[in-house]
């Protein structure tokens, strides 16, 4: 997400014409776009989005099962 953030401040500082992008090509900004979309395409490939959407919910779920635990715990009498 991060080369997409950098890829679209430099296509807005181009299109400003700030600083040293004025003289770039804009075939050179079109770089940063393609790293992002290689990256997205290998990401989903290799099944890197897969494990961390997974993991996500395992710690959800491990997060929701604790507090059902401890709100149980807090009813019993002393």
């Amino acid at each position: 997400m991060w080369m997409l953030m950098i890829a679209l401040l430099l296509t807005v500082l181009k299109f400003l014409e700030v600083g040293p992008l004025t003289q770039w090509s804009w075939w050179w900004l079109l770089v940063p776009y393609g790293l992002t979309a290689a990256w997205w395409s290998y990401a989903d490939f290799s099944g890197y989005t897969r494990r961390r959407v997974e993991d996500e919910e395992g710690a959800r779920v491990k997060r929701r099962i604790q507090r059902q635990k401890d709100a149980m715990d807090s009813r019993k009498p002393r």
